[in-house]
């Protein structure tokens, strides 16, 4: 695989919820240069999700719904929220045969997770060829357009064999999400065949090497990783 630059996407979200003040950072994270930006269903009530959803447009940018909601009505109605907001891309959830003839007449691209997604922050069970026959399995389902895969919450060992099995069994793209914190992983997400990847609590934890103050030095740092 190729270590070329894949979708960086900003995630205004700490422990997976969206941060309470997560419109302060639209505007720096941006002018840095990042086209992707998302939040989760949970942590912020609808009306001020969709003043985040407003901004992010203002910016230009590509947004970003996940779902971390674990049961069938919590994500069907995440679903409906994600349609309103009129997003680009809904990330997340377990049932895409439930939600997917929900999204499939709406423009926006429809990643569910991949695997058996358990608690909250969310962890990935299963063995490697489990997940990734699952990933074959719900990429072929029609609606849904790519997979959300929580590699780096994985409770098994090898993360960059996962990876690699679910890409390569996947009939569709692969976005990596949860727990990316260190140029390493940025590094194997990179070279192991997903398209994008998601940061957020790690950025809003100061993770990551900079030289520059605050998230703007953080995504600087993440961008220079990616490149």
């Amino acid at each position: 695989m190729s270590t070329r630059s894949i979708d960086f996407i900003f995630m205004l979200t700490k422990d997976d919820q969206t941060v309470t003040d997560a419109r302060a950072y639209i505007k720096e994270i941006a002018s840095e240069g990042v086209k992707h930006m998302g939040f989760k269903d949970i942590g912020l009530p609808l009306n001020e999700l969709k003043e985040i959803t407003k901004d992010l447009r203002n910016e230009g940018v590509k947004v970003y719904l996940e779902v971390v909601s674990l049961d069938a009505e919590s994500e069907k109605r995440s679903a409906k929220i994600a349609i309103d907001l009129n997003v680009d891309y809904l990330l997340g959830g377990t049932r895409p045969e439930l939600i997917a003839p929900i999204v499939k007449d709406h423009k926006l691209k429809y990643y569910p997770f991949v695997g058996q997604i358990e608690s909250h922050p969310s962890i990935l069970k299963g063995t490697i060829t489990e997940i990734a026959n699952h990933a074959q399995q719900i990429s072929a389902i029609d609606g849904v357009d790519g997979l959300d895969l929580l590699a780096y919450r994985f409770t098994g060992k090898d993360v960059p064999l996962l990876i690699r099995e679910v890409c390569k069994k996947s009939t569709k793209p692969v976005i990596v999400a949860g727990s990316i914190d260190s140029k390493e992983r940025i590094e194997v997400v990179k070279t192991t065949g997903a398209s994008g990847f998601t940061v957020g609590t790690a950025a809003f934890g100061m993770k990551f090497p900079s030289i520059k103050a605050g998230i703007a030095g953080q995504v600087q740092s993440i961008l220079e990783m990616n490149a």
